[in-house]
């Protein structure tokens, strides 16, 4: 090989890139994949309401699986290739029906196909009661369909204590609240259409208490079901 007079430290110090480079280049892959995580693996929402109580507390900051139910497309959250679908049981993350803008988090209690019924505050979904034991009640009134009930919203409340026969429609789920007395749901505005699914909830990562201005350190880690 021919000598140029170069020696190999010297075209070695060539060859190095300049810091402010290397600071670039590191930000834009660590940016890189903290945006692919958040689009197709995993992303964090709060709690801002006790929809969920006491299963979720207002002030849980939660880590939501998006991987699990199928990889989808970030900006129209359309499922590109698809993994499994919520089942009942499930606490989920989804775009609210009514207004895309917001996200909501409920649990599903009925998968397409299901015949959902209330009666009297009971559960039944194909005809058999459906305990759920995080379900809570916290209003010993009964709610008729005949009643002109308004929830604190302004939503007709009529539906929430007696309610149904209703068959889930195809690619739906049915939620409902835990705080069930206190949840505004699919009895008040209809099924969760899969594409609006974002996620099962999976982690609580940080949990503050609003009250006491301190953080609730025994949340921390818990998983959610």
């Amino acid at each position: 090989m021919a000598n140029d007079g170069t020696s190999a430290s010297d075209r070695r110090q060539q060859r190095k890139k300049p810091l402010w480079r290397e600071y670039f280049e590191a930000i834009a892959i660590a940016l890189f994949l903290a945006l692919f995580i958040r689009a197709f693996v995993v992303q964090a929402f709060s709690i801002p309401s006790g929809s969920m109580l006491e299963t979720l507390q207002i002030g849980d900051y939660l880590l939501v699986n998006k991987f699990i139910y199928g990889i989808r497309n970030p900006f129209t959250n359309k499922v590109l290739i698809p993994i499994g679908q919520p089942q009942r049981g499930d606490i989920v993350v989804f775009i609210f029906p009514p207004d895309p803008s917001k996200d909501f988090i409920k649990r599903v209690v009925a998968v397409a196909g299901d015949t959902v019924r209330i009666v009297d505050k009971k559960l039944y979904v194909n005809g058999q009661p459906l305990d759920i034991p995080e379900a809570v009640f916290k209003d010993y009134h009964v709610i008729d369909q005949n009643d002109a009930w308004i929830s604190a919203n302004g939503a007709s409340g009529r539906y929430r204590d007696n309610f149904g026969p209703y068959t889930v429609p195809p690619g739906h789920v049915f939620v409902m609240g835990d705080n069930r007395d206190h949840s505004y749901d699919s009895r008040f505005w209809g099924p969760v259409p899969l594409d609006n699914v974002r996620g099962k909830a999976w982690i609580i990562y940080f949990s503050w208490d609003q009250h006491r201005f301190w953080p609730r350190w025994g949340r921390v880690g818990s998983l959610v079901h």
